[in-house]
C-alpha cells in the first residue's frame, strides 16, 4: 500500500510547482511524519530557487533529503517540523524537527528527526536550522565577556546570532541594517538597532550576514585593529567585490567564514551535528523567537510566495508554510 504526499518543486529556475509524491509505508527503523509547519531558509533557498548555485558547489550543497540535482528539476530545504504517525512507539504522536524539504508527508529513518521540547511551539520550531546555524557561528567566534559586537544584516540569522551575542554578561551588541523596520526586532532581542552610517566602530567582533557586498565592506569598516569579521552569508555564483586595500589589510583583520555543513572545530571533537541541534531546539524555548516568524502563508501557495522572496517582494524575515490540518492525502 502506498501513501499519497505532495511536494513543492523547483521545476526550472525562478518557477515552481506542487507535485504528488508516492510514499512506502515505513519500514523498521523509520518514520512516516505528517508536516505542521516547514520554513524557507531564505537566503539559501533564494539562491536555489534562482538557479545561482555555483556548479562547483552543486554535491556539497546538497540538502539531507533533497530529490532532483541542481539546478533543476529540484526538490530543497530543510526547516520542516511534523507530528510522526508511524514509527518506533516512543515517537509516535511527538512533533519531531527535520531537515526535510516542503512536503505534506515523508518517510525518514527515525535516527533523521529530532523530538521538539514541550516548550517549544511546532510553529517557532521551524527556526531550529538558524538557530543551529547560529550555535555554530559562535562556537567558531568564540566572543568574551565585555565584548563589543556589531551583526551586520538583521535577517532572521542575524537576529538569532545578535540574541544569542546579547545572552553573554556585558557584551555590547549592534544590529546594523539599512532597514529602519528591523529595529522593532533588535529591540525585541535586546541589542540596539543602528542604520550602517550610524554604527560604532572599534569592535571586538563583527558578524555580517545581509549577503550583499556593501554589508561586508561596511563590516571590514566597524572592526578594530587584528579583530574578526566572520561571514556567514552565501552568495552563490554572484561575484562579490570587497575593498580589501582599506581597513582589512591596514588593521590586520581576520575575515573567516563560518558554515553550518561541519560543526565548528572548537567544538568538532565534543559535540555532534545532532547534539547541537538539540541545543537549538532548547534554546528556542524563550517566546522572543516569536518575532522572527514575520510571514506565513499555505502550502499551496509556495508556487507564487517562494518567487516573490527570492525577488524581495515579501519581507519576511523567516517565512513559515502552513500545511493542511488533518490533510488525508
Amino acid at each position: 500500500m502506498t501513501i499519497e504526499a505532495r511536494a513543492f518543486w523547483l521545476s526550472s529556475p525562478g518557477c515552481g510547482e506542487i507535485r504528488a509524491v508516492r510514499l512506502s509505508p515505513p519500514g523498521q527503523g523509520e518514520v512516516l511524519v505528517r508536516t505542521l509547519y516547514s520554513g524557507v531558509s531564505r537566503g539559501t533557498e533564494s539562491v536555489v530557487f534562482l538557479g545561482r548555485v555555483p556548479q562547483s558547489q552543486y554535491a556539497l550543497m546538497r540538502a539531507p533529503f533533497q530529490d532532483g540535482d541542481f539546478p533543476a528539476p529540484v526538490k530543497y530545504g530543510y526547516l520542516n517540523v511534523g507530528v510522526v504517525e508511524q514509527g518506533p512507539g516512543e515517537l509516535v504522536g511527538r512533533t519531531v524537527f527535520c531537515l526535510y524539504p516542503h512536503q505534506t508527508r515523508y518517510v525518514v529513518p527515525a535516527a533523521a528527526v529530532t523530538p521538539v521540547p514541550a516548550t517549544v511551539p511546532p510553529r517557532r520550531a521551524v527556526l531550529a536550522g538558524l538557530m543551529e546555524t547560529a550555535v555554530n557561528a559562535l562556537w567558531d567566534a568564540a566572543p568574551l565577556v565585555g565584548d563589543r559586537v556589531a551583526v551586520v544584516g538583521a535577517g532572521a540569522l542575524g537576529c538569532c546570532v545578535a540574541a544569542l551575542l546579547t545572552r553573554i554578561p556585558g557584551t555590547d551588541v549592534q544590529v546594523v541594517d539599512v532597514d529602519p523596520h528591523r529595529a522593532a526586532v533588535a529591540d525585541l532581542i535586546g541589542a540596539r538597532f543602528v542604520l550602517p552610517a550610524q554604527a560604532c566602530g572599534d569592535l571586538d567582533l563583527v558578524v555580517h550576514t545581509s549577503a550583499t557586498p556593501a554589508g561586508l565592506a561596511r563590516a571590514l569598516e566597524l572592526a578594530a585593529t587584528e579583530a574578526t569579521v566572520l561571514e556567514l552569508s552565501w552568495y552563490g555564483d554572484r561575484p562579490v567585490e570587497v575593498p580589501l586595500g582599506e581597513f582589512f589589510h591596514r588593521r590586520r583583520l581576520v575575515l573567516r567564514s563560518s558554515q553550518v555543513g561541519e560543526v565548528a572545530a572548537a567544538r568538532r571533537g565534543r559535540r555532534t551535528p545532532a547534539e547541537r541541534l538539540v541545543l537549538a531546539l532548547d534554546l528556542l524555548t524563550d517566546p522572543m523567537f516569536d518575532g522572527l516568524l514575520t510571514g506565513e502563508s499555505a502550502f499551496d501557495d509556495l508556487p507564487e510566495v517562494l518567487p516573490a522572496l527570492a525577488r524581495g517582494e515579501l519581507p519576511a524575515l523567516c517565512h513559515r508554510v502552513r500545511y493542511p490540518t488533518g490533510d488525508q492525502e
